[in-house]
């Protein structure tokens, strides 16, 4: 696998320190010793602002986002590309949207996807999910 590919509950979890935060943390310390490329898709990154946004307002938001940009992270835009292979993974399963960013950004980049969104469990055989 040439990387991996947070979706917005890993790095909501690794955020708030909640359980599973330590198996984040081990992630990024061995992303950098391997070289291994994390990333994040910019509608996901987006799902992380509103996520803190409407937990804790606007100062829990620029909190987050700073964190985020302190992080060994490359965001990713949405390009047509990703878009259109994101449509075709929503469409024939049930995700919300923004998973289905995050899985079509694994499964351009033949990258691992890293959740403990149960809701992926139906792409195991389309992307390689790395579960937290």
């Amino acid at each position: 696998m040439k990387g991996l590919v947070l979706d917005s509950y890993a790095l909501i979890v690794f955020l708030e320190k909640e359980q599973g935060y330590e198996a984040v943390v081990d992630l990024f310390e061995k992303s950098i010793e391997q070289e291994r490329d994390v990333y994040l898709c910019v509608v996901n990154w987006g799902e992380v602002i509103y996520h803190f946004l409407r937990a804790g307002g606007e100062s829990a938001a620029q909190t987050a986002q700073g964190a985020v940009t302190a992080l060994p992270i490359k965001i990713i835009d949405a390009d047509k590309e990703l878009s259109l292979t994101a449509a075709r993974i929503k469409s024939a399963n049930k995700l919300s949207y923004a998973d289905a960013f995050a899985a079509a950004l694994a499964k351009l980049k033949k990258a691992e996807l890293v959740t403990g969104d149960r809701e992926f469990e139906t792409l195991k055989n389309e992307v390689k999910i790395l579960w937290m």
